[in-house]
């Protein structure tokens, strides 16, 4: 069946040529990613219309244009309900878009929120708080070394050589940056010195399986310790992206696939991990509306790795949102 799928997105040049920052845009899509999907959907035999971002979807509703489905990965600009827009605004009009909606999106970009759950559902994963000033960092109860980010970034955004806080006072001067430049809590998390690792996830409930796990591993030019927002940015030079099958890896595998369906996600997405001091493998956070660059994008960097074709990927996250067109 030949579907005619709108594809709604943020495009990273139009933000950065309104003054917005690298950083501010880090999790924006370039052109070349678009025209990637584009090329795919329409390789699977699928029409395909740009809309954009979700200004230009509000335009294009009340104008009257429809679709049977929407290719979503518009990340949005502000607040903690940025990721769950789209997916809203086109439950109310009834037409379905891929990747999961908007109750899971939102609760998913709250890392507070995703640990909570996933804790309460038997995941393991490390100690944490959340936290909305200074004071509340000089009161924390959990022991040093701690690591701290914003709770709702991604890419690395907030991330660098300096969220391993090592003491009180560091942690103190951390949280107040944090709180500063993100406008955000920070959630605080006992740190990790294992080995680190993602996991892609395609399908959704009872249909999810991994399409492979990679472990990352920092050389020695790298921000050391944490997958930074600069570690990320330049990945290429700074970061090995290791195929992996050993004991922690498949352990690593059920941890993420016990958390994807923990949290009800769908589609396709990314689970990240870290080991504790004693081998044991922990939830870190997940990305239900992961980054879909074709070289630089951890999902198909995985998937590559697996002999799984980007072609291909894209296909089942559109053959699995399809389950969700309904007559109407």
């Amino acid at each position: 069946m030949s579907l005619k799928i709108g594809l709604t997105y943020d495009l990273r040049d139009d933000y950065l040529a309104l003054g917005f920052s690298e950083e501010e845009t880090a999790e924006f899509d370039r052109r070349d990613t678009i025209d990637a999907i584009e090329n795919a959907i329409r390789a699977a035999g699928h029409s395909t219309d740009r809309i954009g971002q979700i200004k230009s979807l509000a335009a294009r509703l009340v104008k009257g244009d429809r679709w049977d489905l929407v290719f979503n990965i518009a990340e949005g600009m502000y607040g903690l309900s940025r990721e769950t827009q789209v997916p809203a605004l086109l439950d109310a009009y009834n037409i379905p878009c891929t990747f999961s909606d908007a109750v899971a999106l939102g609760f998913t970009l709250h890392k507070g929120f995703t640990k909570n759950i996933v804790r309460d559902c038997g995941v393991p994963t490390p100690d944490f708080a959340v936290l909305s000033s200074p004071e509340e960092a000089a009161k924390i109860n959990l022991p040093f070394p701690l690591f701290a980010k914003p709770v709702a970034e991604g890419t690395g955004k907030g991330i660098n050589s300096r969220s391993k806080a090592r003491n009180k006072e560091e942690l103190i001067a951390l949280t107040d940056e944090l709180l500063k430049k993100y406008k955000q809590p920070v959630i605080v998390e006992t740190f990790l010195p294992g080995r680190e690792f993602t996991v892609g996830i395609v399908g959704s409930g009872s249909s999810a399986e991994s399409v492979g796990i990679m472990e990352v591993i920092l050389n020695d030019k790298a921000e050391a310790e944490v997958y930074s927002y600069v570690n990320k940015e330049r990945c290429e030079d700074l970061v090995e992206y290791r195929k992996v099958d050993d004991t922690m890896a498949k352990e690593a595998v059920q941890v993420a696939l016990d958390s994807w369906k923990a949290l009800g996600l769908r589609d396709a997405g990314r689970v990240d991990l870290r080991a504790d001091a004693a081998g044991r493998v922990n939830f870190l956070e997940v990305n239900p509306l992961a980054g879909l660059h074709p070289e630089h994008s951890d999902l198909p960097i995985i998937c590559t790795m697996y002999g799984i074709s980007y072609n291909t990927l894209i296909k089942r996250i559109i053959d699995e949102a399809s389950k969700r067109i309904t007559n109407k």
